[in-house]
């Protein structure tokens, strides 16, 4: 009997030994399954980064209801008739005549020009298509081979108040960019003036270099002296 009571004791310490073993062995595992979680990098979704072509048509879509032509179509309606015909006056003046942009607003309002009211004016001069420098460019063309006018000449005359009012930089690129024999302008003038004015070499010479004359340079007028036949 008591061997018997012995064994059951002996096996229910076993039973209770092999369940603490198997507690300790779960909360083992579970342990590693929460570090590995812990130490696992989450990965988030990045977002979609938009390639160049999607840009592109982006942009040409937001230029394409930039110019909408109906709107475009509605604005050129609301322009009065009068600032029309300043636009179409200020581009003939600016584009065969090649007038400076004061020049063409004096010429746009003048009584003895078109007669237009200022802002008719001002709309045309600021939406007329024209080169300015371009223009200042061709005018000095003009003086320099019809007028056969000096280089400092030239340049007051492209600025003057009383001429053709272009700004200091866009004489200054005529200037610059001008294809002329400023010598042979220089001899032409001697000529004029000897020979129609029958005036003499050192007068000639003299008005080729005056600063209320001719304005060449003394290189230049003594070089138109020396080839007076």
């Amino acid at each position: 009997m008591k061997g018997r009571m012995i064994m059951k004791k002996i096996l229910i310490l076993f039973i209770s030994l092999a369940m603490t073993l198997s507690i300790i062995s779960c909360s083992d595992s579970e342990s590693d399954q929460a570090k590995e979680l812990v130490n696992t990098p989450i990965e988030l979704d990045k977002p979609k980064e938009e390639s160049k072509e999607d840009l592109k048509e982006e942009k040409i879509d937001l230029e394409t209801e930039k110019e909408d032509p109906i709107l475009t179509d509605k604005k050129e309606e609301d322009v009065p008739r009068e600032f029309k015909s300043a636009l179409s006056q200020a581009d003939t003046y600016a584009n065969t005549m090649y007038m400076s942009k004061a020049g063409l607003y004096d010429q746009l309002t003048s009584e003895y020009g078109g007669k237009f009211p200022k802002d008719a004016a001002q709309y045309a001069i600021d939406n007329v298509d024209a080169n300015w420098e371009e223009n200042a460019l061709n005018k000095a063309e003009t003086y320099g081979n019809t007028m056969h006018m000096s280089k400092k000449g030239i340049y007051e005359q492209l600025t003057s108040e009383y001429g053709e009012q272009f700004t200091d930089q866009e004489a200054q690129y005529a200037i610059d960019n001008v294809e002329m024999n400023w010598k042979e302008n220089a001899l032409n003038k001697a000529k004029t003036y000897a020979n129609e004015m029958n005036m003499s070499d050192s007068a000639v010479y003299d008005q080729l270099v005056s600063e209320y004359g001719e304005q060449f340079t003394e290189d230049e007028a003594q070089y138109a002296i020396d080839n007076l036949n």
